[in-house]
């Protein structure tokens, strides 16, 4: 069983590090073309590291810089990248930021910014996606769906989040927007998931692992006993995304090593 994703062009928000990156190499490996989506000059030479990664592999690309916060930036995106390509085949809605806070220490601009990136950089990605999968119409040599969203949420979509709250309504809003768009475009073949990563070993998170102390307590969380791993996302994506997966639709999938379980009720609580 071959997870084929060839003649399709993906679009990975967030790419240039972390998750995002994981899922565009996973996604190359599997045939697809990939924009590698980087939000700053800063994170230009991240985005052309994860690139070479992918081309030196044998897989195609670019990298394209845009903060998927900002309409006119992510509406010139898909515009360019249709122009260069013909077509986009897959979103991958990655990008996402943290700014925690204590509730009443949290500014506007903290909340702004998360909601702004994580959410509304969600809708706007997706709203232009699927723009473009109703303009082109089902192409069966491309794949037998119309077109695959995959939101990248978070198990915080049901765990709450205490100094977090920002973050945490950012994902439980996805995982409603996710269903929504499954449900409105159902009927045209277009399919919409959300994964949700646990403890994945990232930079966003790195005060979590980075020691032997703070990963300790990081494994008292997970029943499986090991910090996650960005393929371990991108390995779920590249399968969502393919036509062996063409039944999933309007569903949340946790990739989280038991997180969810809640570990710490394993002895009576």
């Amino acid at each position: 069983m071959e997870i084929s994703l060839r003649n399709q062009v993906a679009v990975v928000t967030g790419a240039s590090s972390g998750i995002g990156s994981g899922i565009a190499k996973s996604l190359a490996s599997a045939g697809a073309t990939i924009i590698v989506n980087h939000s700053s000059e800063r994170s230009t030479d991240e985005a052309k590291a994860v690139l070479k990664e992918i081309t030196d592999a044998g897989g195609t690309g670019i990298t394209y810089q845009c903060d998927v916060s900002k309409e006119d930036q992510v509406v010139k995106m898909f515009q360019d990248v249709v122009s260069q390509f013909g077509t986009v085949d897959i979103l991958i809605n990655n990008a996402g930021v943290q700014k925690d806070s204590k509730f009443t220490e949290m500014t506007l601009d903290q909340w702004n910014t998360v909601i702004g990136i994580n959410l509304t950089g969600q809708f706007l990605c997706a709203r232009e996606a699927i723009k473009e999968f109703l303009r082109r119409g089902i192409d069966t040599s491309r794949s037998v769906a119309c077109g695959k969203i995959i939101h990248i949420s978070s198990v915080h979509e049901i765990i709450p989040w205490a100094g977090h709250a920002n973050y945490a309504s950012s994902k439980g809003a996805i995982r409603m927007l996710m269903q929504t768009l499954a449900q409105e475009y159902g009927a045209d073949k277009i399919r919409v998931n959300s994964i949700c990563p646990g403890a994945i070993q990232t930079p966003i998170n790195k005060d979590a692992w980075s020691t032997p102390e703070a990963l300790d307590s990081l494994l008292k969380l997970i029943p499986y006993n090991r910090i996650g791993q960005p393929q371990d996302i991108g390995n779920l994506a590249a399968f969502i995304a393919s036509d062996l997966a063409d039944y999933i639709t309007g569903t949340s999938i946790f990739v989280d090593g038991g997180m969810t379980t809640f570990e710490s009720f394993s002895t009576g609580g």
